[in-house]
């Protein structure tokens, strides 16, 4: 289980239209976010991700860089961000799954086409958010089990803005005995 204030995994994955992304070094301000989606085959993450975009200038604006990461392919990723019409967007692509369950994904096996007729990779992971501080360490996350209800960006956005105005820490850091 990822700890808040503690240092997350590694990430590195190369990406469309940007250079390869190394979480370590991304050098945003604040820290980066990092969102996790399930692949081009869920038309979930498609709709959640053409909502990421609207909101990457606002996260850039509170000094957070954004990244949208999956296991597909880079042919699979380029048909989602064509989906998206992602232009601020940044897409890795190539996931290793052993990285998504060091960073506490869910990982699911396929159950053939989806409900749109695109065929579910072998295994691939289910979706995760994380606001990753530019020192590493974990701000906020949520995984899930399933695709359905996900953080709401223009809602973290909002938080941000709180969060940047009140220095307001990161929260469930306790590891101690209960």
């Amino acid at each position: 289980m990822l700890i808040p204030r503690q240092k997350t995994p590694d990430l590195s994955v190369e990406t469309l239209s940007h250079s390869a992304f190394n979480l370590h070094s991304d050098g945003s301000e604040r820290g980066t976010l990092v969102v996790f989606y399930r692949g081009l085959h869920c038309p979930i993450c498609a709709k959640y991700l053409t909502e990421l975009e609207k909101q990457v200038g606002a996260f850039a604006e509170r000094g957070f860089g954004v990244i949208a990461v999956s296991a597909d392919t880079k042919e699979r990723t380029e048909q989602m961000a064509e989906k998206v019409k992602a232009e601020q967007l940044r897409f890795g692509y190539d996931l290793k799954l052993s990285v998504a369950r060091q960073w506490g994904l869910y990982i699911s096996t396929s159950r053939g086409l989806t409900t749109i007729g695109i065929e579910e990779p072998a295994l691939f992971s289910e979706p995760g958010v994380f606001l990753v501080n530019s020192d590493q360490t974990l701000y906020y996350g949520s995984v899930q089990t399933m695709p359905f209800v996900r953080p709401h960006f223009s809602e973290l956005v909002g938080a941000l803005d709180f969060t940047i105005a009140n220095d307001y820490p990161a929260r469930g850091e306790y590891v101690g005995k209960v």
